[in-house]
């Protein structure tokens, strides 16, 4: 299949991939439906008709504007409409994600798909067949209260032989009616699809290697791009200044040309190899840039930064009075690493970009935002930009998804060509939004009833940047980030204490500027691991002093049902017996222990258990078993709610033995598999994951909710094995050997 330029981007980009999609949906696999003439986006999400539309088949097409990410949105979010228009999942379908046709429901993070999505989503369908169940009733003559629908077709009272079907009432044809939010849905209690396993819809196309992946993707007459910048990123906010480049040096490279604007620099070539080779042999003079301190320094640096804007998050009670007179405290300084997002096959996008209009198809989790970004670096008019989204090989946050997108589009603007842009995996490593560094200090108390009285937690951090490195190599940065601004994570009300019934408790956090420090942004439960890391350490050691067992300890502190209901549940799951924590250690080589924690996001629950082996000689720690559960409240498909957990806990797991971004003066130098090493599949541990279902409570999210209880649940085993308090992951072999020295 080949089509030419003009129309290539008529058709909304054309894939040559090397076999036909055909006409089924894998995931949200359509690229255009008939029924709907690509305009530049988003649509009036005031109307129905944005949302959906009615087929002479009696199918529909659901427009969703949350991206597939392999979490199972887009058979989720599909088993909602169908529940309130009465249809069954083979009659829905959904498309990609377009600026030019799907609805803006903002991003697809803070695990939102469900959790923001889900009610436009119900409160969209439930308006569309009021107004169906309206049509009906005029053609049938019979009132809209004695109708019954189901799979679509809408019968009249019993023993009456009028029908008619969605398609034949509105088949092609805009409902036109406005959406007002104020249908009434189905309660929870008749629910017959949401609340059961349905299967994925992207599943069978990826199982058969059938599924595009955005790395798949090729365009007619497009050239090769690569990225041209220092192997690892210095201190943030340096970028990649030129002083000079030796154009002559890829002489020898047929088709390969340099392509500049401002400090953005790139190569373009017929072929992807020439591409790489340009890349990679052409020589640049950099600007000197901030150095960074060594890796092992970080957290003493961002402890004596004077300029920290210091906050009380959260006080209540007296606490110092709670801690003078309680016979049991704990305090300890907990430190967190840099954190890469780690996609298996870097970032990848496609731009075709000419004088008056701009196609991307990239991987991006807000394809309206990634829009805007791309219209600036092409100082292009937003609605000139159209967006198309396919998935790429994982994303766990802000990874370079738009960085690569706007990249590309430069890259397309100055060829006057489309451009495919691969990233490198030392461009991926190198130039990442890392999950920040931390530095926690707790203090916890109890009394000798083991009821806890006091905690705090001081927690240090440092800005996130708001813009891509693209962006800032052509222009340099907003006044607002020049000034050390942009975006941050606080300490955490939600996932700091707020588990337990606590009378007097604070919480502090300082906020350090960017500057000096690495490019950050939010990492898959962002800043929860080291949080959690600190804070269940603490309330675990509580427990030890006053000689409950862990489990118990937590049970008679907690006051909401829901927090007891993910700690029984995991227990349970675990086949938790009581003991205190360390009270069994063994003097043999390998050390093995278990852990219990809580912890969350924003507004789920999560509880987890570890079961940890500790090779003494070694000082290798491997996680043997995995226990997680999550209360959701409403969960629409558990069987996607256990993939979740399930890939948590391994996340996790990786994070907290394996995963820590290394750099020195010159910028960063973990730009591999080999030094930013992963948990590999024979290192997984075995996980049992537990579904806490609730009906009668609205849907939250289950994308990142367990992720900070199982890293409290590592450390927290850790104890159990060794009776050490590890206090700084990732829980690497020479730390684990220094620890079990210092102990000895």
């Amino acid at each position: 299949m080949s089509l030419d330029r003009r129309e290539f981007l008529k058709s909304g980009g054309s894939l040559i991939v090397g076999f036909s999609l055909g006409s089924t949906l894998s995931g949200q696999g359509n690229l255009v439906p008939s029924s709907r003439a690509p305009i530049a986006g988003p649509p009036d999400p005031k109307m129905v008709d944005t949302w959906l539309a009615v087929h002479a088949d009696n199918t529909a097409t659901f427009y969703i504007g949350f991206a597939e990410l392999g979490q199972g949105a887009s058979t989720a979010l599909l088993q909602i409409a169908a529940e309130e228009l009465d249809l069954d999942m083979d009659q829905l379908r959904t498309v990609r994600l377009d600026t030019s046709i799907t609805p803006n429901q903002g991003g697809t993070y803070a695990s939102a798909a469900i959790h923001r999505g889900g009610p436009q989503i119900r409160a969209a369908a439930a308006e569309a067949r009021r107004a169906l169940l309206q049509l009906a009733s005029d053609r049938l003559g019979i009132p809209g209260e004695q109708l019954t629908v189901s799979r679509g077709v809408v019968s009249g009272p019993a023993g009456s032989r009028a029908r008619v079907t969605y398609g034949e009432l509105a088949g092609e044809k805009p409902l036109r009616v406005p959406f007002t939010g104020t249908a009434p849905v189905k309660p929870a209690s008749s629910y017959r699809v949401v609340g059961k396993p349905a299967p994925r819809n992207d599943i069978p196309a990826k199982i058969a290697g059938r599924y595009t992946y955005m790395q798949f993707v090729r365009v007619p007459g497009m050239l090769h791009g690569r990225v041209v910048r220092p192997r690892g990123q210095r201190g943030y906010a340096s970028g990649a200044g030129i002083l000079a480049i030796d154009e002559s040096s890829i002489r020898g490279i047929p088709t390969a040309r340099v392509l500049r604007k401002g400090d953005f620099l790139g190569v373009v070539a017929e072929n992807e190899w020439d591409a790489i080779r340009a890349a990679r042999s052409l020589q640049v003079t950099w600007k000197p840039g901030n150095t960074l301190p060594p890796t092992a320094q970080i957290h003493q640096t961002m402890l004596a930064d004077t300029k920290a804007n210091t906050r009380v998050v959260l006080e209540r009670g007296n606490i110092e009075t709670a801690f003078r007179e309680a016979p049991y405290v704990f305090s300890q300084e907990y430190r967190g690493p840099y954190q890469a997002h780690g996609l298996f096959g870097p970032n990848c996008a496609i731009a075709d970009v000419t004088a008056n209009s701009a196609l991307l198809i990239c991987s991006s989790q807000d394809v309206y935002s990634t829009r805007a970004g791309v219209a600036r670096v092409l100082g292009m008019p937003t609605e000139k930009v159209r967006v198309q989204f396919y998935e790429g090989s994982g994303t766990y946050g802000r990874s370079c998804y738009d960085d690569v997108a706007q990249a590309a589009a430069i890259l397309s603007q100055l060829a006057g060509r489309p451009v495919r842009l691969q990233f490198m995996r030392e461009d991926e490593h190198g130039w990442d939004n890392y999950g920040p560094a931390h530095v926690g200090k707790v203090r916890a108390a109890a009394d000798r009833s083991g009821r806890i009285v006091a905690y705090e937690y001081q927690g240090w951090q440092h800005n996130w940047t708001l813009m891509e490195t693209t962006d800032e190599l052509v222009f340099g940065k907003p006044q607002q980030e020049r000034n050390g601004g942009g975006g941050s994570q606080q300490v955490s009300p939600s996932n700091l204490g707020a588990m337990y019934d606590i009378g007097s408790l604070r919480l502090i956090t300082y906020q350090l500027p960017n500057h000096g420090y690495l490019r950050a942004g939010w990492l898959r439960s962002p800043l929860d691991l080291s949080f959690s890391f600190a804070s269940e350490q603490a309330i675990d050691d509580l427990a030890h002093q006053a000689r409950l067992d862990p489990c118990q300890f937590r049970r008679q502190n907690i006051r909401d049902p829901r927090w007891s209901g993910v700690l029984e549940a995991v227990a349970k799951a675990a086949a938790w017996t009581p003991r205190i924590a360390g009270s069994q250690l063994s003097m043999g080589r390998i050390l093995r222990g278990r852990g219990i924690a809580l912890g969350t996001h924003t507004v789920s629950y999560g509880a987890a258990v570890a079961e940890i082996e500790v090779d003494r000689e070694t000082g290798v720690v491997i996680a043997r078993h995995m226990f997680g559960a999550i209360d959701a409240g409403l969960v629409v498909n558990p069987a996607f709610v256990e993939n979740q957990i399930s890939g948590q806990l391994v996340q996790t797991a990786s994070r907290l033995l394996k995963e820590e971004v290394k750099f020195g003066p010159d910028g960063v130098t973990s730009l591999d598999w080999e030094s930013y090493p992963v948990l590999r599949f024979d290192e997984c541990p075995e996980v049992t994951a537990v579904v806490v279902q609730r009906l009668d409570q609205p849907s939250t999210g289950a994308g990142e909710e367990v992720m900070a209880a199982a890293a409290g649940a590592v450390a927290n085993a850790f104890f159990d094995a060794t009776g050490i308090r590890m206090t700084e992951y990732p829980m690497t072999p020479p730390r684990v050997l220094q620890a079990l020295k210092a102990a000895q």
